[in-house]
């Protein structure tokens, strides 16, 4: 099984260090050519199955890729979203006092949303059943930082203590994973070379 695990391209949020969450999040013009160079190096592979996240950012980015690809199944899910952060949703960060360098919802101080346990359970039920369902299967996953470092932790047989090991996703990074007999190889990670 090969699974490929990107982000979607950068946001008119992200730009403005607007936190998304579950909001919707609308592509950069930037965004948008990171999504047509991601679409050029995925052109090649031959997917067998396309999951995304049903947020704008993502499923934008998706329908860019597809473009290739216009007889892959593709399914648009929650189960890819990014993790809920309440009532931070829609603020800069700026604004609230945040440090780039720590995890947003380290701040999230009330029930609203999701914690960051919830979110990895998300993945990890996510990703068992795919891996279940498609065993010799090339799938595509479009997602967000959050969710996608959650699935990949899950893959690699960690825990969501280990989440400040694995970088921020980049923008449209690609990381590759195959499995076989229960051998997991990590052939790329955050990889962004087709943005060079």
């Amino acid at each position: 099984m090969k699974i490929i695990i990107t982000r979607h391209g950068e946001t008119l949020e992200n730009q403005e260090g607007i936190i998304q969450g579950n909001l919707p999040g609308t592509l950069s013009q930037k965004g948008i050519e990171q999504a047509e160079k991601l679409a050029e190096r995925l052109k090649e592979e031959k997917l067998d199955k396309v999951f995304s996240s049903d947020l704008a950012r993502s499923s934008d980015t998706t329908r860019i890729i597809l473009k290739y690809h216009k007889e892959v199944p593709v399914e648009f899910t929650r189960e890819l979203r990014e993790r809920n952060l309440g009532e931070l949703q829609g603020k800069r960060k700026e604004d609230l006092g945040i440090d780039k360098n720590k995890l947003v919802g380290d701040y999230l101080s009330n029930k609203e949303g999701e914690t960051s346990e919830q979110m990895f359970e998300r993945g990890k039920v996510f990703i068992n059943k795919l891996i279940n369902n498609f065993p010799e299967k090339t799938i595509l996953l479009v997602g967000h930082n959050g969710i996608n470092k959650a699935i990949i932790l899950t893959i690699l047989g960690k825990t969501i203590e280990n989440i400040r090991e694995i970088e921020s996703q980049k923008n449209t990074a690609i990381t590759i994973i195959n499995i076989k007999n229960d051998r997991i190889t990590m052939k790329v990670h955050n990889c962004i070379k087709h943005l060079e």
